[in-house]
């Protein structure tokens, strides 16, 4: 699934993910790969992702935002 976190001021994570754990609003959830599609909004929290060919693992600390996942690709809009 292709992943682009982005906040007001600059991109921070854009590529091929083969998990996303978000802080939902109400409550945490996972999204893999070719989830249905999905709008949510999300809370104070951080988000972890592993990348699908490295396997590498990134957390991204957000205070809030929305998240659209359509066509495996999610586009997470972050404070």
């Amino acid at each position: 699934m292709k992943l682009e976190i982005i906040t007001p001021d600059k991109s921070l994570f854009s590529g091929d993910v083969k998990l996303v754990q978000l802080p939902g609003s109400n409550g945490s959830f996972e999204l893999l790969n070719n989830h249905a599609p999905l709008i949510a909004t999300l809370k104070a929290g951080t988000i972890k992702i592993e990348e699908l060919q490295s396997a590498t693992q990134h957390t991204f600390v957000i205070n809030g935002g929305v998240i659209e996942v359509n066509n495996n690709k999610a586009i997470v809009l972050a404070e």
